[in-house]
């Protein structure tokens, strides 16, 4: 007997849907987990961490109920997990359509009392189905910190390299008032915590790599580690005065120095020394009618680097001050801009910049020094012996002595895919023993100068 085609199609349909409405018991049904692993960078103990998730795929035609997704480690674990926005230690009998699939989303906190170093924190996450068991493995490394919120620095302060600062809400250092922070110390920063200077900073860095201080974003796990813009920055408010900053390193901020108006003596408002300021997002120095010495400071890959505006006393000594455009930076500014007035303003400007470099390649920008001028004020800038990249010499500079126009300062390495950049030079380099006697005897990296001529920029071959 022939079955109508209508009445074989219904049937087919019905046993395909019998088919998606049954469970698939087999240990060999298709299950894809997104991860075998969740790794986490340095989380800072008790702030917790970001969200990570995986997703557990049932890629059969029929339903998959997982027996139980476990957190190892259960309620005691440092980790949290919630599955399909609904948290808890362990989850039975879920169930998962045809094709379908669920998230595990999971987060990491750190106990407090595990003490000062580094350590791991490991757990798993069991998934079990059909007599089967997955793990998905969890790592993260925590480190103990001193934690502040909105802290303000009503008398004078030091830190000491014991464990590293966590800085939420905001720092404030009263007028009047010192912080200082002595070598090694570590600074992390929240994305809306400034901190701010009403009174004096000190940071005390040394040579070596682990003695110097370093600020950055507390968001330590990429790809947010190397995001600019992720704190604001340090800003320098008209109180201030007599800030210095030896061997620090200032990156990923907003705004990684911000100094306003003249120092209430006769200091320069901020010194830098030996300093390092890369990868911020709107610029590297900014100044309003301020005072700056920076000697062998590198300022690099920032929106825009240098930006004085509005007059004031600068001096720049041995500075490498260089952007190239990357995935982070449009390079669309100069790394130099230096003028006597803003906001229809003007004020008097003093500015030298000796034995420096200012390059930038890739990017929109075709002089990287523009100096700007307005008005009757005084109006002093001089460049003496720097190498730059300029179509047009800057005018109402005073006559520039010793210059290296446009000639490539062929630094060691550049990778902007990799965001990796060595600013050191290469033998061949037209920077190298070209700079004029300033009295400076050690470089960026505590080295030694020579007598005689040195080279250009923040680095001396040796």
């Amino acid at each position: 007997m022939k079955i109508p085609g209508i009445l074989l199609l219904s049937l087919l349909v019905f046993i395909f849907s019998c088919r998606k409405d049954s469970y698939i018991t087999s240990p060999d049904a298709r299950v894809t987990i997104s991860a075998d692993t969740l790794k986490y960078d340095t989380v800072f103990v008790t702030a917790g961490s970001i969200y990570q998730s995986f997703t557990i795929i049932n890629e059969n035609n029929q339903k998959l109920r997982l027996s139980s997704v476990k957190l190892m480690g259960g309620a005691a674990s440092s980790y949290k997990m919630n599955v399909d926005g609904i948290a808890g230690a362990q989850f039975t009998d879920l169930e998962i359509e045809a094709n379908d699939s669920i998230y595990v989303f999971v987060q990491v906190n750190v106990d407090p009392a595990t003490g000062s170093l580094p350590f791991i924190i490991r757990d798993s996450i069991q998934v079990r189905y059909n007599g089967t068991d997955r793990l998905v493995q969890l790592e993260a490394w925590g480190k103990n910190a001193h934690f502040f919120r909105d802290k303000v620095i009503m008398a004078d302060e030091t830190w000491n390299n014991d464990l590293p600062y966590v800085i939420l809400g905001s720092l404030l250092i009263d007028a009047g008032k010192t912080l200082t922070i002595n070598q090694g110390c570590k600074v992390y920063v929240h994305a809306d915590a400034p901190v701010i200077v009403d009174g004096t900073l000190r940071v005390n860095g040394q040579k070596d790599t682990a003695d110097r201080v370093y600020f950055q974003g507390d968001r330590l796990d990429e790809p947010y580690r190397s995001f600019p813009a992720s704190w604001p920055g340090i800003f320098f408010r008209n109180t201030s005065r007599d800030n210095l900053l030896s061997y620090a390193v200032i990156k990923n901020a907003y705004q990684a120095i911000a100094v306003q108006d003249p120092s209430p003596n006769t200091n320069p408002k901020v010194t830098l020394q030996e300093c390092v300021i890369d990868n911020a997002f709107d610029a590297g120095i900014i100044a309003v009618n301020s005072s700056i010495t920076a000697r062998n400071c590198l300022v690099s890959n920032c929106g825009k680097n240098i930006l004085l505006v509005k007059g004031g006393n600068y001096q720049f000594t041995h500075c490498t001050v260089v952007t190239y455009a990357n995935r982070f930076i449009d390079h669309k500014d100069p790394v130099l801009t230096v003028t006597n007035f803003a906001n229809n303003a003007t004020a008097d400007l003093n500015a030298s910049f000796i034995n420096c470099i200012f390059w930038g390649e890739n990017g929109l920008a075709t002089d990287e020094v523009v100096v700007l001028k307005t008005g009757s004020t005084v109006f002093n800038v001089t460049f003496d012996h720097n190498l730059w990249k300029v179509q047009s010499v800057p005018a109402n500079i005073n006559p520039p002595l010793g210059m290296i126009n446009n000639q490539p300062p062929r630094f060691d390495s550049i990778n902007t895919s990799d965001h990796y950049y060595d600013f050191r030079l290469k033998t061949g380099s037209p920077a190298l023993n070209t700079g004029t006697s300033a009295g400076i005897t050690s470089d960026l990296d505590g080295k030694p100068r020579p007598v005689g001529l040195p080279d250009l920029g923040c680095f001396e071959k040796q």
